[in-house]
Order: C-alpha cells, then structure tokens, then sequence
C-alpha cells in the first residue's frame, strides 16, 4: 500500500524513562512497535475529545426542556419531531464521511472543522425567526456533530485498548451525565428567564474553549491514506432515508396513507435505497462497507443501537412535553426531574465499564439493560395526569439504567472485533445506525403523538372546543392557552394528552423486547490488550464465523502510525 507519512511531524525523540512523559514509539514504518500511550497522556487526549463530545450531546439535553416554548413561539407542534430529526439526519448521513476524510486529512483537523460547523449551525438556529428556519439549520448543526461523536470514539480506539477502554469508559459516561444534567437545567433557565435562543448561544463559548484544548493537546500525526470519497453513496443514501422519515412524519396525520404523497414518498425511498445498497457493492470505497454486515456482532451491536437510539430520544422529546404542560411546572423544574435519569445512566455506565475491564466480560450488560429499558417504557405507559413526581422519577431511573449498561458497551463489542484498519469505519457505522435510529424514532414517535391527539381530542374535550382545536395544522399548546379554556375543557385536552402520550411510550415495549432478543445473540469475544495503534497487522478479527472479520485487507497503515501529547 502506498503511504505518504509526514517526516516525524510532532514526533520528538524519545527521552528519559520510558513511560511518563514518553509519547509515542518509533515510526511504525521504520518497523518499531507503537507504544501505549501512559495514563497521564490518554487524560490529556481525553480532555480534549471530551470537550467535543461534550458540545454535541448538550445540544441534545438543552433542547428537550426548550422545545415546548420553542415550538409554541414559533407554532407548529407537529413539526417538534423535525427539529431533533433534521438534526440527527445529517448528523447521520454525515457520520461515515468523517471516517473516509480523517483517514486523508487527520482525525485532528476534521475535528475541529466539526467543532467549527457546528457552532455556525448553532448562531444561525438561535437566529431563526421561523420553524423552517430552525429545523434547516438544526441540519447545519447536525453535519458538525457527526463528526465530533464519531472522530472522538474512533480516536478513543486508537489509543486505548478493549480490555482497558471500560477503565476510561466513565468518564464518556460522566461527559453525557454531565450534558444531561447541565443541559435540562440550562434549557430551563434560559427559557424562564432569557429566550430560549440563549439554547443556541451557549454553545459557542464552549465550542471556542473545546477549539482551544483540541489544539493544544490532540497532536495527531498520520499516515495519510488515498480514499475514493464516496459522495454518490451518501447522496443515494440520504434521498432515501428522508423519503422514509417523511413518510413516518406525515402518513395519516397530513396525508392519508393511500394518498399519492405518502405512495410517492414511499416508492422513492425504497427506489433509492435498493439504489444505494446495489451501489455500495460496486462503489471503489463504499461509504457503509458490505463486508461489515458479515461480521455477527456489527449486526447485532448496529441493530441494538438503531433501537436504543429511537427509544431514548422518544423519551427525551415528550417527557418535559408531558412535565411542562400536564404537571405544569416551568422548563427549569422539568429538567431538574430529569436529573435522576441522566444519574441512572451515568451510574451504570460506570459501573459496566469497570466490570468489564475487570473480567473481560460484556455480553451480560446489554441483556439486563435493554430489560430494563423494557420495564422503563412500561412504566412511563402508566402515567397519568395525577402521578406523582417520585414515581416519575423512580420510572426514568430505571430507563436510564438500562440505557447506561447498552449504549457504550455496543461500540466496545464492536471495535473489539473488526481488524485495525477498520476500527473508524466500523465506529462511524455504529454511530450512524445510531443516528438514524434517534430520527426515525423522533419521526415515528411524533407521528404516533400527533396521531393520538387527533383521535382522542374530540373524544374527550367537550363541545365547540374539541372542533377549535386542529390538531393537523400548526398546532401548539402552553400553559399559558390551557389554562384560557374553562376547567373541563381543560381537563379533557390534559386526558387527551396524557392517552396520546401513553401510545408513545407503550410503543417502546415491544421495540426494547426486540432489542432484549438481539442482545441474547451477541457473541462474547476475548477483549484485545492492546489498542488501535498496537494492534499488528496481521491480528485479523474472527467475528460472526467469518475470517478476516469481513475478508478485509489489515494494514497499518489504515491507522495513525503513532500519537504524541504535548
């Protein structure tokens, strides 16, 4: 394979004890060994992909405790699902592409140009004056974010290996903890006492902090690798996957599911996909490679996450919908009851990864989490206008739990077994099932919400009231117009809510009773040692029965030759 390494770029000579301080190891290309790199320099690297991570997942957890007053400032209820799913949608399509490109151009730089997308993605949305606005740059924000989830989890398997990745698993966790819990509150402060464009806002002084540290503590030297970028892949890909979510979106709420629409629609996103999947087994470097869904525990790992994803967005979106509106407190108070949730998450998360460091075992977590995801959903199926606060709380405990012990640990499975050279395109992919897995739940999810109130609004809300109520056009609802109808009018539009609500989480049942048999089929593999950048070429992967983990071609140089901190 031809290579072209950068002559030692931020590569100083070793000196002094080896260990602390030490960086990296010989040029791989002179035939030394790449050396780990010390606890002390994976924190600094650590730091650094944090901060990104950080940036993307606060824009996640803000949002939820805004979108009530958002979608009521600028009216349309029934597009709240576009304003997560815009985002997630690019942030999918965009995912592979950062793999392909880091190979290129360097896991650093594409970082920090995600960093840099993201933050016009984020002015241009607290700039927007109108819901078409907002959701098309929430898609600008989207292209950055794929790559800040993406390239810091790909760097994370270059330096650290499976066995020791549960030891820094924590602190990814306590990075989404940390966003869940400073997210909801800020969401809430923001909303009762600026404007809920300050959401927005706050990301850029985060984002110029997380460009500062990238630049002093992630030196990324690389072998650039030549790569047929493919576009055409990702264009077939992304014509599909809207038309689908469109689909999800508008069939019998806008259009009836017999209308040409909805049929159109239809047809055009099975064209395109068939198109896309013929495509990428001919494509040169396919953007989701085949190969890869020959390896038993890519299918399982991707197909946990799809669901994982759709379940754990359905709740993020509709729980404050549900706090703010049927409980009536104020944004700030129903983030701080989402709290416990994100606690739940951040506990098993680290819980998990220590286990698994230490016994090398990670199948079981998986199993247990995504029965409790199970038993969450259920649970949040049975509220009610008068439950109260506690046994809210002690519900989305538990769906956090089981989300704590499933997420983190699929990408382990993963990586862990895929050869080296496929450790960021396998990533990417994970994310990517992910990603599309938050759309189509929010899509979904909306649809199903929408759908309920639609049936149940002139069921239960008396009179003229129920026919003033449309439901199908820009519909929005505050406290503020609730509290305008007389007390039954009230009472029945909180019962239609509360009903509609209830199809929404009922709906994660069965998708976490899915999940839950997937995970029985994970295959449990021995957790490497050594990382990434140590892992030699000739350790290919045995996964799923197949040799050669997808009958790729290992070679170092797919991986950054070495790593030094300073």
């Amino acid at each position: 394979m031809s290579i072209d390494t950068p002559a030692r770029e931020g590569r100083p000579e070793p000196s002094g004890a080896p260990g602390e301080g030490q960086g990296t190891a010989q040029n791989a290309a002179d035939g030394g060994a790449v050396v780990a790199l010390t606890h002390r320099q994976i924190l600094l690297v650590f730091s650094g992909l944090m901060l990104g991570m950080f940036l993307a997942a606060l824009d996640q957890t803000i949002l939820g405790t805004a979108l009530p007053t958002i979608v009521n400032s600028l009216h349309g209820l029934n597009h709240i699902s576009w304003v997560i799913t815009a985002y997630l949608l690019t942030s999918t399509i965009s995912t592979p592409l950062y793999g392909k490109l880091s190979d290129q151009f360097g896991r650093k730089g594409l970082f920090q140009a995600a960093i840099v997308i993201f933050l016009v993605g984020s002015v241009l949305s607290g700039l927007s004056q109108n819901m078409v606005q907002l959701i098309v740059f929430r898609g600008v924000q989207g292209l950055g974010a794929g790559g800040l989830m993406a390239l810091a989890m790909t760097i994370i398997a270059d330096v650290v290996s499976p066995r020791d990745r549960g030891r820094y698993q924590g602190y990814v966790g306590a990075t989404f903890a940390l966003s869940s819990i400073a997210g909801p509150l800020l969401g809430g402060v923001f909303t009762d006492n600026l404007s809920w464009r300050w959401i927005f806002y706050v990301n850029v002084p985060i984002g110029i902090v997380a460009l500062v540290v990238t630049s002093a503590v992630l030196k990324l030297p690389f072998r650039r690798q030549a790569h047929t970028i493919d576009f055409l892949g990702a264009g077939l890909m992304l014509v599909g996957v809207t038309a689908a979510l469109l689909v999800t979106v508008w069939g019998g709420v806008q259009y009836a599911w017999g209308s040409p629409t909805i049929i159109g629609l239809s047809v055009l996103a099975v064209a395109f996909i068939g198109v896309f999947i013929w495509w990428e087994h001919k494509a040169v470097e396919p953007i989701l490679p085949p190969s890869l869904f020959r390896i038993g525990i890519f299918r399982v790992s991707s197909s946990v996450s799809f669901l994982v994803a759709m379940i754990m967005y359905g709740a993020i979106i509709y729980l404050p919908l549900y706090l703010q509106l049927v409980d009536g407190v104020s944004a700030m108070v129903s983030g701080l009851l989402l709290i416990p949730m994100m606690l739940g998450l951040l506990a098993t998360s680290i819980l998990s990864g220590q286990v698994v460091t230490r016994t090398g075992h990670y199948k079981p977590f998986p199993i247990a989490g995504s029965a409790l995801i199970m038993v969450g959903m259920y649970l949040l199926s049975r509220l009610t206008i008068d439950t109260s606060h506690l046994v809210m709380v002690l519900d989305i405990i538990v769906l956090g739990a089981g989300i704590g012990m499933t997420m983190q640990i699929m990408i382990l499975a993963t990586q862990n077994a895929v050869p080296p050279d496929q450790i960021g395109t396998a990533t990417a992919a994970v994310n990517f099932f992910r990603s599309l897995g938050g759309a189509f739940g929010t899509s979904l999810f909306g649809a199903v919400f929408i759908a309920g109130l639609t049936h149940w609004i002139p069921r239960l809300v008396p009179g003229a009231a129920a026919r003033s109520i449309h439901v199908n056009t820009s519909f929005s609802m505050s406290p503020a117009q609730l509290h305008a109808f007389p007390p039954k009018v009230q009472h029945g539009i909180l019962e239609s809510f509360v009903h509609s609500l209830h199809s929404v989480f009922l709906l994660g049942v069965p998708l976490a009773a899915v999940m839950f048999a997937l995970t029985l089929m994970l295959k449990q593999l021995r957790l490497r040692t050594s990382s990434g950048l140590e892992r030699p070429s000739e350790d290919v992967a045995m996964a799923g029965g197949v040799s050669g983990a997808g009958d790729a071609e290992v070679d170092e140089g797919g991986l950054e030759s070495g790593l030094t901190v300073g």
